[in-house]
């Protein structure tokens, strides 16, 4: 009778390579900390699609809103239907009041410090620009209301 010689591998063999392989890259992706320009980045974008929300609601309902922010987020507000105080949109799901992903965040509006959205179709343009500390985004407006997220200079 002929020897055969074996030829690949056996199950056993196969197994124990998936569990290194498997315990190599678990141990590599806990070892990598999160980009924390891909979390600012995140609060810009998000910010953008709020925003753009706010500035619809205000063309369709005729009252200005304003937005403000601090440290740890921000919050949406305008007249409420009867003129005493202010709503906050705290039920709203879209426009109810955020906490940043990045803390502490710093906010700067330029050319001013309060932003307004009201139901003119064209509005100045303004850059919000959102810091880390260490890292810097711009959320543009253009002239048309259009939105995006831009590295400021």
């Amino acid at each position: 009778m002929m020897n055969r010689r074996q030829q690949g591998f056996t199950l056993i063999e196969l197994m124990v390579v998936l569990v290194i392989i498997g315990i190599a890259s678990a141990a590599i992706s806990l070892s990598i900390k999160p980009d924390p320009l891909h979390r600012l980045r995140k609060d810009a974008e998000r910010l953008s699609q709020v925003l753009q929300i706010a500035q619809a609601e205000a063309r369709a309902d005729g009252r200005t809103i304003t937005w403000r922010a601090d440290t740890k987020g921000y919050r949406l507000s305008r007249s409420r239907d009867d003129g005493r105080g202010l709503e906050d949109f705290k039920e709203d799901p879209q426009l109810r009041p955020r906490a940043w992903d990045t803390t502490p965040m710093q906010v700067r509006i330029e050319p001013r410090q309060t932003l307004v959205l009201n139901a003119e179709w064209i509005n100045p343009p303004l850059l919000v620009l959102l810091s880390d500390g260490q890292h810097r985004l711009g959320l543009q407006r253009d002239a048309a209301g259009t939105l995006r997220v831009v590295s400021p200079p």
